[in-house]
């Protein structure tokens, strides 16, 4: 859908406790048959403006500033370390973390943030921060994980902001649960894009597949990123801040060039509904749908994906240090845990039993 944004004025606001986006505009029937066609477009009798819930779609076709999490968090934080807050962000910018990273610390030195209230944070004793952990770990009962992304939170807080460099020597951390990547047969993928009829999302969980994307890196494809005549794709700023090369594969050319001429992207390679970037939520949705519709029932996310493309090729003979450097791994010892789940060594091991 085509929405010219120079016939609208568009804004931030409140209506009724929602927040909003305001769009006013001339009394026209064509700019009001527009402004209907957007899903939960309203009208209000008392501000006469039309307005839409304030959604990250609607930020991007409108071109608005995305949300800053961190400021609704920051709303909630007592007074007293709100300063705190905002050094330990500022920090974090200098040091040049990225959008994810500024995201998950945030969230997490919050949560601590929110529970001192008015006790500053900057008063606190390892042991209590010891005693906060056990809190996190046996009342508020979160995982591994994500404790992990707290101590690392607040312990970027006391040492790289406050400067107390042996400030958690003696905290323990909690042991990784050594978890396999989750994988999909070759065949349950060929059934699951077979049942696919929106041909954007059956290239989206194509390529997804077909050169090991995380989901993030799947929306973030520019249109200039594709190089038809190398037969490669530019992953760039991928995680880490690395930028990498992976093949585009053959088989896919075809229907990319006719999806291409169909939906005419102005920027990205996906775009949404009116335009901008395809969110991660959206991917997500797609493929869950398509599973649904395939009838294959295992609990796994888009990213595993990522992980079937890497345990198939290292099944088809591919060299681990290549396979390493098509997904932007650091360490081969992250590629390594892709021997663990391969059935290409495993299936050749009879067990004793079958000698009986």
């Amino acid at each position: 859908m085509s929405f010219d944004l120079n016939k609208y004025i568009i804004y931030l606001g409140e209506h009724r406790g929602q927040k909003v986006i305001w769009i006013q505009f001339p009394k026209d029937p064509i700019l009001i048959d527009e402004v209907k066609k957007l899903v939960g477009a309203r009208w209000s009798a008392t501000k006469k403006c039309w307005y839409v819930l304030d959604k990250t779609t609607y930020r991007q076709m409108f071109h608005l500033p995305a949300k800053d999490p961190a400021q609704e968090l920051l709303h909630s934080i007592h007074g007293t370390n709100k300063a705190a807050f905002l050094r330990f962000q500022e920090q974090m910018k200098l040091r040049a973390f990225s959008t994810n990273t500024i995201k998950t610390y945030s969230h997490e030195f919050a949560q601590l943030l929110l529970i001192l209230n008015s006790y500053s944070v900057n008063d606190l004793t390892s042991e209590r921060l010891r005693g906060y952990f056990v809190y996190c770990i046996e009342k508020l009962k979160i995982k591994e994980n994500t404790l992990h992304s707290r101590i690392n939170a607040i312990k970027f807080y006391f040492e790289q902001v406050l400067l107390r460099e042996k400030f958690f020597f003696e905290i323990p951390r909690p042991q990784k649960p050594s978890l396999l990547p989750k994988v999909i047969d070759t065949k349950d993928i060929a059934k699951m894009l077979k049942v696919i009829e929106n041909p954007k999302h059956k290239l989206i969980l194509s390529l997804c597949y077909g050169m090991g994307l995380r989901v993030s890196e799947i929306v973030h494809l520019r249109i200039t990123d594709i190089d038809s005549g190398r037969m490669q794709v530019l992953i760039a700023g991928a995680k880490g801040k690395k930028d990498r090369y992976v093949n585009l594969p053959q088989s896919i050319l075809e229907s990319l060039r006719a999806y291409y001429l169909n939906y005419k992207p102005q920027y990205y390679l996906f775009e949404g509904q009116y335009g901008g970037q395809y969110t991660v939520r959206s991917a997500q949705a797609v493929f869950k749908n398509a599973m649904k519709k395939a009838k294959i029932n295992k609990r796994v996310g888009i990213h595993s994906l990522r992980h079937s493309y890497a345990t198939h090729l290292m099944e088809y003979g591919t060299d681990i240090a290549f396979i390493q450097k098509l997904l932007g791994h650091k360490n081969i010892k992250t590629t390594l845990i892709y021997t663990h789940v391969s059935k290409h060594k495993m299936e050749s091991i009879k067990s004793p039993l079958d000698y009986l």
